[in-house]
C-alpha cells in the first residue's frame, strides 16, 4: 500500500479531495433510504451528486431501487448516467434491454435538455439494438402501402413508419417518447439513425458496443479478465503454524477483526489508499467470478469473499497479532496480502485433490469417506474452497479464520486415514474391491461407507478375521450376545470389544491409519449400542433397524 502519512503541505486540490473521501465515508455509513435523502435534499444537490463516483451513486439506486430513486438518477451527470447503463443495462455481455428501458425512463425529468445529454451519452450502438428488438421499420418509399397494426411513429419527411412491437404501457410510451425526442432534437440525424438500425447486424452491433463498454469498465477500475484473474494465484505464504499452534487454533473461540484493527491503525491518507486497493480487489474480483458488474447481490457475495481472504491473510501475516495490522498493511501490497489468504483455503484444495486422486480413494463412484470427511473433501475441492459444516445438507460456507483451516486440515487428516483404512479392508486394489463389495449385493453408493465398515466390524468380532460382508442371519443374535450386556435401560458394551475389533482389522490397516480406525470402530459400536443395544437386551433378538445399521444376509434382519 502507498505509505502517504499526509505531513506535507497541500493545496486546494488536496483538501477537496480529502473532504469529498470524508463526505464518501459519511454517506456510506448511512443505510440506503437516508443516503439518498441526504443526497437529493442538500442544499445544493445536484453538484453534490455530481461529485461523488457514479458507481457510488449507482449502489445507492439499486440498494434502495430505481423505482424510488428516479430523482437522484435525474440529478446525475449524463457520464454518471451512461456508467449506470453500464453497470445496470447488461446481463453479462448482452444488452438487457427491458432494464436499458427502465434506466431511460427514470431518467426522463422535466428538463428535457437533460435528459437528451444523458440519452446522447448511451452508445449510439445500444440504442439501435434497443429500437431493433421493440420496432419495425418500415421504408415507406419501398412500400408506401404497408399494413401496420397497433401504434406507429411517421418521420416527418415520410420516409419510414415506426411500427412498435413487443412493449406496452410505459415502456412502449418510454420508447417512442425516445424517437420523438431523437427527431425534434435532429431529423437528419434522427433519420440516418433508423436507417442504420434497420441494416446493421445486430451481432456486430452489441460485440462493438461491449467494447466500448468494457474499456470505460476498465477505466473505473475493473480489468480484464486475464488481469483479474492472476488476483487468484498461488503465492509463498510462508512457514505453517507448528502442530501445537494448530491445536490452539482449532480450540480457540475468539475471533479479531483484523482488517478493522489496520484501519484504525492508519492515518487518513492511508484509509484512502487502502479503500482504493480494497475497491479494486472486489472489482477484480467481480470479474475473475464473471458476475455482472452492476448486480448487487453479486458485488455483496464478491465483497465478502474478498473480505475474508484478506482477513486470512492479515492473520496469517500478523501471526495472529491485530497490533500488527496496520504495520503489515503498510508494509505488504493488499493484493499480496489477499493471495496470502486465498493460497491458505488453495493448498487445503490441493491436497483434497491429491487425495482423491489415489486409486482406491473411491470405488464404483463411492468415495471411501464417511459423511463428514466426504463432506470436507467435496467442498475444499471447489474452485475457491470452502469449509463444509457438520450440519448434514448444509451450504458449505467461506474460511474466515486460521482456526477453520485447522479444523478443517483435522478433518482432512481423517479422511487421507479413511482412504488408507478401507482401501486396506477392500483388499487393497480396485479388482479386490470389486469382489468384496459384490457380496453385499448392493450399489456402492446405497451400501454406504458407514455400513460397509459396521459390516467389518460385525465380521471381525463374529469370526476373528477381515472379511467384510452381509452379517449371516443365522448369526444376527449371536453378534448382539457378543456385544451387549446389561439392562435395556442401562445398556453397555461388553468389555474389550473395541480392543478386540481393533485387534482383528488393524494388522491389516496401514499404520498411519490406525488412530482412526481405532476412532472409527469406537464411534461405530457406540451407534450399535445406541440403536440396538435397549430392543436386544429386551427381546433377547436385534429389532428390524438392525439392517439399516448393519448389512444382513437377505436385506433382513
Amino acid at each position: 500500500m502507498s505509505n502517504g502519512k499526509g505531513n506535507g503541505s497541500r493545496g486546494n486540490g488536496s483538501d477537496l479531495q480529502q473532504a469529498l473521501s470524508t463526505l464518501r465515508r459519511q454517506l456510506a455509513s448511512l443505510p440506503a433510504r437516508k443516503r439518498l435523502d441526504a443526497l437529493i435534499e442538500s442544499r445544493d444537490a445536484r453538484a453534490l451528486v455530481r461529485s461523488l463516483p457514479a458507481e457510488d451513486i449507482y449502489f445507492t439506486i439499486m440498494e434502495v431501487g430505481l423505482a424510488d430513486s428516479t430523482e437522484l438518477v435525474q440529478l446525475a451527470s449524463p457520464e454518471q448516467f451512461r456508467t449506470f447503463v453500464d453497470l445496470g443495462g447488461w446481463k453479462k455481455d448482452r444488452v438487457a434491454l427491458h432494464e436499458l428501458l427502465t434506466w431511460l425512463r427514470a431518467a426522463r425529468g422535466d428538463a428535457s435538455e437533460d435528459f437528451l445529454q444523458k440519452l446522447r451519452k448511451v452508445d449510439t450502438e445500444v440504442l439501435e439494438l434497443l429500437v431493433r428488438e421493440f420496432t419495425l421499420i418500415h421504408d415507406l418509399e419501398e412500400n408506401p402501402d404497408v399494413h401496420v397494426e397497433g401504434v406507429t411513429l411517421e418521420t416527418p419527411e415520410g420516409r419510414y413508419l415506426v411500427e412498435f412491437k413487443g412493449v406496452e404501457g410505459p415502456e412502449l410510451a418510454a420508447l417512442r417518447s425516445i424517437l420523438n425526442d431523437l427527431i425534434a432534437d435532429n431529423p437528419f440525424e434522427a433519420v440516418r439513425f433508423l436507417e442504420a438500425t434497420r441494416w446493421e447486424v445486430p451481432g456486430e452491433m452489441e460485440e462493438a458496443a461491449y467494447r466500448f463498454r468494457t474499456a470505460r469498465l476498465e477505466d473505473l477500475g475493473f480489468p480484464s479478465l486475464e488481469e483479474a484473474a492472476r488476483l487468484f494465484s498461488r503465492v509463498d505464504t510462508g512457514p505453517a503454524p507448528a502442530p501445537a499452534t494448530v491445536a490452539a487454533l482449532v480450540a480457540a473461540k475468539a475471533q479479531p477483526d483484523y482488517l478493522q484493527a489496520a484501519f484504525v491503525g492508519l492515518d487518513d491518507v492511508e484509509r484512502e489508499n487502502l479503500e482504493a486497493e480494497l475497491r479494486y480487489l472486489a472489482n477484480a474480483s467481480l470479474v475473475a467470478e464473471v458476475e455482472d458488474p452492476g448486480d448487487l447481490d453479486a458485488i455483496r457475495r464478491v465483497g465478502e469473499m474478498v473480505r475474508d481472504y484478506l482477513l486470512l491473510g492479515l492473520e496469517h501475516l500478523t501471526g495472529g497479532d491485530p497490533s500488527r495490522a496496520a504495520q503489515v498493511v503498510r508494509d505488504t501490497e493488499t493484493r499480496r496480502v489477499f493471495q496470502v489468504g486465498f493460497s491458505l483455503t488453495l493448498a487445503l484444495k490441493f491436497r483434497a485433490d491429491r487425495l482423491m486422486k489415489q486409486p482406491l480413494a473411491q470405488v464404483e463412484g463411492m468415495p471411501l469417506l464417511f459423511p463428514e470427511e466426504a463432506a470436507a473433501v467435496e467442498a475444499l475441492r471447489r474452485k475457491r474452497p470452502r469449509r463444509a459444516l457438520k450440519v448434514p445438507g448444509a451450504e458449505a460456507v467461506p474460511f474466515r479464520s486460521r482456526r477453520e483451516l485447522a479444523a478443517s486440515e483435522e478433518v482432512l487428516a481423517r479422511a487421507e486415514a479413511q482412504v488408507a483404512l478401507l482401501g486396506a479392508l477392500l483388499g487393497g486394489s480396485k479388482e479386490r474391491a470389486h469382489e468384496v463389495l459384490a457380496r453385499f449385493g448392493l450399489e456402492p453408493g446405497a451400501l454406504g461407507v458407514d455400513r460397509f465398515f459396521a459390516a467389518s466390524v460385525a465380521l471381525a468380532l463374529l469370526e476373528g478375521k477381515v472379511e467384510p460382508r452381509p452379517v449371516p442371519s443365522a448369526r444376527r443374535d449371536e453378534l448382539g450376545t457378543m456385544l451387549f450386556e446389561g439392562s435395556p435401560e442401562a445398556p453397555r458394551l461388553r468389555p474389550e470389544v473395541a480392543g478386540r475389533v481393533v485387534a482383528v482389522l488393524e494388522p491389516v490397516v496401514p499404520e498411519q491409519a490406525r488412530p482412526e480406525l481405532r476412532r472409527l470402530v469406537e464411534a461405530t459400536l457406540a451407534r450399535l449400542l445406541e440403536e440396538l443395544a435397549p430392543s436386544f437386551l429386551q427381546e433377547g433378538t436385534l429389532s428390524p433397524i438392525a439392517s439399516v445399521l448393519l448389512p444382513m444376509e437377505g436385506g433382513k434382519p
